[in-house]
């Protein structure tokens, strides 16, 4: 007896390292969500501009230490590919460098011309100092308990592909002579050669991290590449990423937003080898991007985990409470049946890196708070479900749920503008109270709201129920509310 608890004892112990050391996946019991350091996993955050390690100004350490204190998981970087101009966005921008902060993969050559600034790159040699600083901001995030999604590429734009290294007049290859529509297409072998040694090189040095994701292109026709060609072109990259881990002990997910029409050459939705559905924005955008909501609505059924992974840029682009604009998006994504949401902030600079405001500390707050809100459920065992609401809904509320039916039921509601095309909400503050009716089998049950703001518990109540309907008053609100229902 006491050598077979031994052996089980030594199996369980093995098994629980194996489920540690094996990279971020796809929860074997819900698809929808992750399974990470052993532990169903949702990625929350707020996020700088995707230019944390190509921007030498930038301190990541204090960015990361921020995300920590607040309990956020994700955060997302361009690897080098693309770069913006210096201001572009507003100063402080990561992902538009001074020209001396400005480190990439490849290394320099002896020969002027850079068009940013300084000597031409060699697409034959690699920068040891950028790799260092690659692997050294994945194990600062990693230690921190923080997922990094590594994206490849972003389309090109007319004042930045100029800006890159594979243009052809900024390196001595000559390599990238083609016009920036050209870059996310198969139409180059030569440019097509070296975005596939970027990605190779790139998935071969993180291949040992555990805490990373690989997505392939951002909005990969966004600036008028034929969608019929960039299609493809994702897809020949899906490949590339395939085989380079195919001999390596490591097999990360890959991810890849939905651009375009469902079921065109950009939807990756059901591609075997894509285990994440990337959306952007609230609803659909006039860019053609299938937003977070959308997503939910149309794509749940592909039994993939859905990311939102880029907001609107906040604070700029957003309207009146700017503040509550980005707490609604976010919480009722996740409260949706969202695995993912990284909300898009120019609060963190390279002057300010750990994002100090007293509106972010908000934003960020309210991030925290919905992590909490949502970890407080066995949240693996829910699906979206608004079957249970039957009234009290206000006319132009907008409200999302997950529920195990009959043991938990998580409920967000939101009064706000904001419907189909538009890139995110505006928040309508006013002074409101619903009577939701709600149809719950027959238990005990214990009912919290939650202030999503604050995170705290605004009001209680435990009832026996009988079966059928039963009304429940929400307390007053300026925006929004939060419904915790359990079985006791």
């Amino acid at each position: 007896m006491f050598r077979a608890k031994s052996v089980l004892s030594i199996v369980l112990f093995l098994f629980a390292i194996q489920a540690h050391a094996e990279s971020i996946r796809v929860h074997p019991a819900n698809p929808h969500y992750f399974l990470f350091n052993g532990r169903a996993t949702l990625l929350i955050t707020s996020a700088e501009h995707y230019g944390a390690v190509i921007n030498k100004g930038f301190d990541y350490v204090a960015y990361l230490d921020a995300l920590k204190s607040y309990g956020l998981n994700y955060t997302r970087i361009y690897p080098g590919f693309m770069i913006e101009p210096q201001g572009k966005f507003g100063n402080g921008n990561t992902l538009g460098p001074r020209p001396w902060d400005l480190i990439l993969p490849w290394a320099r050559s002896k020969e002027p011309g850079y068009l940013f600034c300084g000597n031409k790159f060699d697409l034959d040699q690699w920068n040891p100092e950028y790799f260092a600083r690659l692997k050294d901001f994945i194990s600062k995030a990693a230690e921190r308990g923080i997922v990094v999604e590594i994206c490849f590429f972003n389309a090109q734009y007319s004042d930045t592909w100029p800006l890159s290294p594979l243009y052809y007049e900024n390196n001595i290859q000559g390599v990238g002579k083609c016009d920036y529509r050209d870059a996310q297409t198969l139409k180059h072998p030569d440019l097509v050669r070296r975005e596939e040694d970027h990605v190779r090189k790139i998935t071969q040095e993180v291949n040992s991290f555990d805490n990373v994701i690989l997505e392939i292109c951002d909005e990969p026709f966004l600036t008028g590449t034929p969608i019929e060609l960039a299609g493809p072109w994702v897809g020949h990259f899906v490949e590339v990423i395939k085989n380079t881990e195919s001999s390596l002990p490591q097999k990360h997910l890959i991810a890849q937003q939905l651009e375009g029409p469902v079921g065109g050459p950009c939807d990756f939705s059901a591609h075997p080898d894509v285990s994440l559905i990337v959306t952007q924005y609230v609803w659909e955008s006039y860019m053609e991007q299938m937003g977070g909501m959308e997503g939910l609505d149309l794509m749940y059924g592909r039994n993939k985990p859905i990311e939102f992974n880029e907001t609107a840029y906040y604070p700029f682009w957003y309207k009146g409470d700017k503040v509550g604009a980005s707490r609604v998006e976010a919480w009722e994504f996740i409260v949706g049946g969202g695995a993912g949401f990284n909300q898009l902030n120019g609060v963190f600079t390279v002057e300010n890196p750990a994002g100090k405001t007293p509106d972010n500390a908000q934003v960020l707050g309210a991030l925290k708070n919905l992590k909490d809100f949502i970890y407080s459920f066995d949240f693996v065992k829910m699906r979206p479900d608004k079957s249970f609401i039957v009234g009290g809904v206000p006319s132009g509320a907008f409200c999302r749920a997950i529920s195990q039916p009959g043991k938990q039921y998580a409920l967000y509601l939101h009064h706000s503008t904001g419907g189909r095309k538009e890139d995110y909400y505006t928040v309508t503050p006013g002074k409101y109270l619903e009577k939701l009716v709600l149809k719950l089998p027959a238990g005990k049950y214990r009912a919290d709201w939650v202030d999503p703001a604050s995170g705290t518990e605004v009001g209680t109540e435990s009832f026996a129920h009988k079966g059928g309907t039963r009304t429940l008053t929400t307390p007053k609100h300026s925006v929004d509310i939060a419904l915790r229902i359990r079985r006791t």
